[in-house]
């Protein structure tokens, strides 16, 4: 199940050196996170209903190409792994059809009032073990 994300680069987001600022690549990535958890049945409904929803507990960030400004930004995020308390999301951005930088990200089912991950639902369980793909070559790599 992979699904595509798009955003313009804003003119806020450039930083000193005339590039997309590295924190802006995480909040673009974080759009995309929300796109796929809808795309599974983790929507804001689910979320106000349950009080359950994904916290990100680890993600690695790779930066490969420089962001200028106005570009639009292409996300395509793939589900790669997943448990009955966990998922693992990876997202590829893209700039004119060349990827400008990936995230890898680790993140759990959290019921906020309890404090603790818990399962997911059944349905979504499904959901998730459908749309489970090999993951890509640069995931699960240690920074070097």
């Amino acid at each position: 199940m992979s699904g595509e994300f798009r955003q313009r680069v804003r003119p806020e987001w450039i930083d000193y050196n005339g590039h997309l600022s590295e924190a802006y690549y995480v909040l673009v990535f974080g759009f995309a996170t929300d796109a796929v958890m809808d795309r599974l049945g983790l929507d804001a409904e689910y979320r106000t209903s349950t009080g359950r929803s994904l916290y990100t507990v680890e993600a690695h960030v790779r930066y490969l190409r420089e962001v200028g400004p106005d570009s639009e930004l292409i996300v395509t995020s793939r589900v790669v792994g997943g448990g009955s308390k966990k998922l693992v999301l990876c997202h590829e951005m893209a700039v004119g059809g060349e990827v400008v930088s990936t995230e890898e990200l680790l993140a759990l089912h959290v019921d906020s009032a309890a404090s603790r991950a818990v399962p997911f639902p059944d349905e979504v369980a499904r959901r998730i073990a459908d749309a489970t793909e090999p993951a890509p070559p640069y995931a699960g790599r240690a920074i070097g």
